[in-house]
């Protein structure tokens, strides 16, 4: 099984800054961490889950555009782990954050998905 370990949630005033971070392991972790595309998600109350972010092996990324300019993705593949860096937090960022990670060939139900960390930012 691989696992996906979310950290780094909490609250934070409209303005501040929060870094979330996955950190992937397991023993079905098969090729390693540096072939995965890694991604963000976050879901908010009465809402669908939606891509915040996603960075590919070769290190290129896709940010949404409700959060660019504000949000960078990034790994460390010696710590086989993403990180989403937060700044200029708005209200309506508040949700729960979701890191995915995806094989390359393999179909998104194959995907592996974190326990979700909250990210609640106050007006």
């Amino acid at each position: 099984q691989v696992q996906l370990v979310e950290s780094g949630g909490g609250l934070v005033q409209a303005g501040g800054s929060l870094r979330i971070s996955c950190a992937v392991s397991g023993s079905g972790f098969r090729s390693g961490f540096s072939i995965y595309s890694m991604g963000w998600y976050r879901q908010a109350p009465g809402k669908q889950r939606e891509l915040v972010a996603r960075i590919w092996s070769d290190g290129s990324r896709n940010i949404a555009d409700s959060v660019k300019g504000r949000f960078t993705i990034s790994r460390d593949s010696a710590k086989n782990t993403v990180y989403l860096q937060m700044n200029s937090l708005k209200p309506e960022d508040t949700a729960v954050y979701y890191c995915n990670a995806q094989r390359p060939g393999t179909r998104p139900e194959d995907d592996y998905w974190g326990q979700g960390t909250q990210v609640t930012v106050s007006s």
